[in-house]
């Protein structure tokens, strides 16, 4: 047991070694292929073969949901009509670690005379795909870590993590926001955690727990059990927010004595209520609900109103899925 053991721990030693010898290749061919990139009026077209094609898949993915559009071209079926796919404008990313892959280097002819931009991404920086590129990024790998040197280990694992820095380098110089990647995202609770706003949630109109300063203890129970979020709000004559009232004050209060039940509101609520503006995200409400640890916050227009529009509870994200 122990031998396998130890060669599982060589494999992650090695491959975290080959994305490490990555950092320096970070210069100025990575510089200009970004430029290029970012300059493309078309899609960013990547292809590779085998095993280099599933991790050029990935690639793609990654690039196409923060901000670069990209896709994946299979090569051999690129020399049997998919070569159609490129269009002017585009930039072509190929990727092979020999170099020297046949289904590769085939439509190498074909990107050129269309005059297409070609970064190479390649292992060996003498090979035929290295040599075509305009711009030609270095991928090799001291070893692979698979004890056979067969199965590609080390450097699908090297080419996913450059492939990995392509891609943020152009999500920051695009300036690409949470906001825009929501967008490329609608489905699960990612989705939801980062388009879900605090106004698609929030109680509104007859739903607000609200009570008058002047009111008891006692009545205002009675809106914190009405309305079921075991919270009221606590208005002044022009409806402003100045206080809060909890069922846990309740219970700190009775503590105290029972004759706490008849005191004005006022005397016991909690000043300076915690807020919320509607149209922040209700993934940041609840991050706030959990730095106060509190359960609900009241919710305005604007920072610099007083009378809320509404209240969002935790219970109303945890059901929408935001968590």
């Amino acid at each position: 047991m122990s031998d396998y053991l130890e060669k599982a721990k060589q494999v992650l030693r090695l491959e975290a070694e080959a994305v490490l010898a990555l950092v320096d290749r970070v210069n100025g061919e990575f510089g200009r292929a970004v430029e290029m990139m970012l300059a493309c009026k078309g899609r960013v077209v990547i292809t590779g073969m085998g095993k280099s094609g599933l991790i050029c898949q990935k690639i793609a993915a990654t690039m196409a949901s923060t901000g670069t559009p990209a896709l994946f071209l299979h090569p051999a079926e690129g020399v049997h009509g998919d070569l159609g796919m490129l269009m002017k404008g585009d930039v072509v990313i190929a990727v092979s670690n020999s170099g020297e892959t046949e289904e590769v280097t085939r439509i190498l002819p074909v990107i050129k005379r269309m005059g297409l931009p070609l970064i190479a991404m390649s292992g060996n920086p003498k090979s035929t795909l290295a040599r075509a590129g305009d711009v030609s990024i270095d991928i090799s790998v001291r070893e692979e870590a698979c004890p056979l040197g067969l199965a590609p280990t080390s450097s699908t694992t090297a080419t996913l993590a450059m492939g990995d820095a392509l891609a943020v380098a152009l999500l920051v110089e695009r300036g690409f926001k949470e906001e825009e990647f929501a967008l490329f995202h609608p489905g699960g609770s990612l989705g939801k955690r980062l388009l879900t706003r605090v106004e698609d949630l929030m109680h509104i109109g007859a739903e607000i727990p609200m009570v008058q300063s002047d009111v008891s203890v006692k009545e205002a129970l009675f809106e914190i059990t009405h309305k079921k979020l075991g919270i009221t709000g606590i208005a002044n004559a022009q409806a402003e927010l100045v206080g809060v009232f909890t069922d846990g004050d309740l219970r700190r209060a009775i503590e105290k004595s029972l004759e706490s039940l008849n005191q004005p509101i006022s005397s016991v609520m909690a000043k300076n209520p915690k807020r919320i503006l509607r149209d922040n995200l209700a993934a940041k409400a609840l991050q706030r609900m959990d730095e106060l640890s509190i359960t609900s916050l009241f919710v305005f227009e604007t920072e610099t109103d007083r009378v809320p529009v509404g209240i969002i509870h935790l219970h109303d994200m945890l059901k929408a899925g935001v968590v």
